[in-house]
């Protein structure tokens, strides 16, 4: 067994794969083979971050280090024996680590993820990419892989083999290891001898895995003694050669570093198998000093909405590795943003509850949000590449002007809308698009929301926005109600809800059109009066409505009720909300309120009433309280007119 052999009291014990892991095994295998070199990325920025973790432990303990300080990775090749091991001096595993890592799918939201798979490899394959392949990606290439590991801090006799091909099962056994660190061993399929080429390992390191900061090593072969022109050359002896710059890519100038390396780097930090929309370097001189990295997906992780999933950037201080994952610098509604912070303000030993209250902390965030916001401002330029990413991180977006009040308007210019302006649900319309299609007289910005885009666009509210050219915004994300809460204006035009009583177009309006629809309520004072007994403790209020020019009649809520939209909202978590009456609107011109208006019968008009009211609330909430009662009234009216 190489350096190590079994303990005496070493069994080996047989564990089967967690169901997932089976099935990723087999979907790796065969969808992600088209690129199988991303195996060595992986396993090198696992081995990477088990040295950073070693580290940052032993800020605490430094005993941890043994006589061995020096972190790295090595790769070493054996074509007679066809295996591929990367080894590391790092932080390394016991047996129940071994376990959770190895046997395990280690992410929240793994049920969600597999839901997704389609059976498609081309479309399982970027999945795939998106909730990160890891150790796992070793399979593509391997057809058995032995891991060998010890803890740091732990015996030799400690120490614990991993071995499986990637099917069923797996076999544990106790082993002595001399050093502390993981080995990982991979025997290569037929078909794979290209993997034992030190060219092409090499380049593959070279290409991958340049940025990782601590040295990638191969072994360099010794030369005999020679001569050359005349002159001797000395023999060298064989050596451990770095093949990687091994140097944080963060801390190099911008100019040196291609876009190429950027974007692997991002790959290495997000396990992320798309490469990234945009990306933002900046190095902070002054009252804090300190440098991020931050990137924007092109896709939304899998487990964006799981309450569980951790969210953050990977904190260093002084280039020292503390955390993944420091969720203290970025809001939650820049979830999606990853990338890496490195500040030389924080102490070594900050711990995620310190980092909770400091003021550098505090202004470290607000740095890295302002950062973010600016580099999104900077992607809305480019309209094509800004709607993949509003169609991916839109719904998260929104949460910012509840969460982020300091930046609020520039939030606001940065989110998108579907209106009436085009006849399209896709989500593209700017605020400050809209403001700049106002007409003249306008002073505030119109919208609804419903429970789909096709509800909003068919809604009747909308009807004397449309005979008057108005533009209104249709919102239909469940957020949105939420959202409007805390977006009262933007550049200095208030919103306006179309769906709120309270709403006054007459400033758009001549004199003479103000004259009619005055004339209009005196004449139907009556009318409104008998609809309000009819009602009674229904409603709030019986109007003429000025906004309908085709339906007979709608409901508003008051200026200052709950809205439809976020009573539903409030009901959907469980929450008990007030009674809201609606305010019932009338449109005095539509032929079956003239009906209705001239029925002498009170039994018959309360019928029509109540039908009439039903009907406006069923166009509004979408349902009934009592809809048999509603198909009761109805089917009598049908019946006593088809007499």
């Amino acid at each position: 067994m190489s350096e190590t052999t079994a303990n005496a009291a070493g069994q080996k014990q047989t564990h089967g794969f967690q169901a997932e892991v089976k099935q990723l095994l087999q979907l790796m295998i065969h969808s992600l083979y088209s690129n199988k070199e991303i195996f060595l990325r992986e396993l090198v920025s696992n081995a990477s971050d088990a040295a950073d973790k070693l580290r940052f432990l032993a800020l605490s303990d430094s005993s941890l280090y043994g006589d061995d300080g020096e972190l790295r990775v090595r790769i070493s090749l054996d074509e007679q024996a066809r295996t591929l091991t990367i080894s590391d001096n790092g932080i390394g595993m016991d047996e129940a680590d071994v376990i959770a890592h190895l046997g395990t799918i280690a992410k929240s939201g793994t049920k969600e993820f597999f839901s997704q798979l389609s059976g498609d490899q081309s479309k399982d394959s970027k999945l795939i990419g998106q909730f990160g392949v890891g150790f796992y990606s070793a399979f593509i290439v391997a057809e058995k892989v032995t891991v060998r590991t010890r803890k740091a801090g732990l015996p030799a006799d400690s120490a614990v083999e991993w071995e499986s091909a990637g099917e069923g099962d797996y076999t544990i056994s106790k082993i002595n290891k001399a050093s502390r660190g993981t080995e990982i061993v991979l025997h290569l399929r037929d078909g794979e001898d290209e993997f034992l080429s030190r060219w092409k390992v090499e380049s593959i390191v070279t290409k991958y895995s340049d940025h990782i900061s601590i040295p990638v090593e191969m072994w360099q072969e010794g030369t005999p003694e020679r001569e050359e022109d005349g002159e001797k050359i000395p023999a060298t002896e064989g050596h451990w050669q770095a093949v990687n710059k091994a140097t944080a890519l963060w801390t190099r100038d911008k100019s040196e570093i291609t876009d190429d390396e950027y974007k692997e780097f991002y790959k290495h930090i997000s396990h992320d198998w798309s490469e990234p929309l945009s990306w933002s370097h900046n190095k902070v001189e002054g009252n804090n000093n300190y440098t991020s990295l931050l990137y924007v997906p092109k896709k939304a992780p899998f487990d964006m909405w799981n309450r569980e999933a951790k969210h953050g950037l990977k904190l260093y201080v002084q280039r020292v590795f503390i955390m993944d994952d420091a969720e203290q610098f970025m809001p939650s509604y820049l979830r999606f943003i990853k990338g890496v912070l490195d500040s030389s303000d924080l102490p070594l030993n900050v711990s995620r509850e310190i980092l909770q209250d400091t003021k550098v902390s505090q202004s470290l965030r607000k740095g890295c949000s302002s950062r973010a916001l600016k580099m999104l401002e900077k992607l809305a330029k480019d309209s094509e590449q800004y709607q993949l990413f509003w169609n991916e991180f839109g719904q998260v977006l929104k949460e910012g002007p509840a969460e982020d009040f300091a930046n609020k308007e520039q939030i606001a210019a940065l989110l998108r809308f579907a209106s009436t302006h085009n006849d399209s649900s896709v989500q593209n319309v700017a605020l400050a698009d809209y403001v700049s299609r106002m007409k003249e007289g306008q002073d505030e910005i119109y919208f609804l929301v419903a429970d789909s885009h096709e509800a909003a666009k068919h809604s009747p509210h909308l009807e004397v926005f449309r005979k008057k050219g108005l533009e209104v915004l249709l919102l239909s994300d469940r957020i949105d109600e939420w959202l409007m809460q805390h977006l009262p204006e933007f550049d200095g035009k208030k919103f306006r809800s179309v769906a709120k009583g309270g709403l006054d177009l007459s400033k758009l309006d001549d004199e003479q059109t103000k004259e009619e629809q005055k004339k209009t309520e005196e004449a139907f004072a009556s009318v409104l009066e008998r609809f309000k007994k009819a009602l009674g403790e229904q409603v709030k209020d019986v109007k003429v409505s000025h906004r309908l020019t085709d339906s007979p009649a709608c409901v508003v809520t008051d200026e200052f009720d709950m809205s439809t939209q976020m009573i539903k909202l409030m009901e959907s978590v469980g929450q008990k909300v007030p009674d809201v009456k609606p305010i019932f609107e009338l449109n005095p011109e539509h032929q079956l309120v003239k009906h209705i208006a001239d029925e002498q019968d009170e039994s018959r008009f309360q019928q029509w009433a109540e039908v009439l009211f039903e009907q406006a609330l069923l166009a509004e909430r979408g349902s009934l309280k009592n809809p048999a009662s509603f198909v009761t009234r109805l089917n009598s009216l049908l019946l006593s007119l088809a007499k």
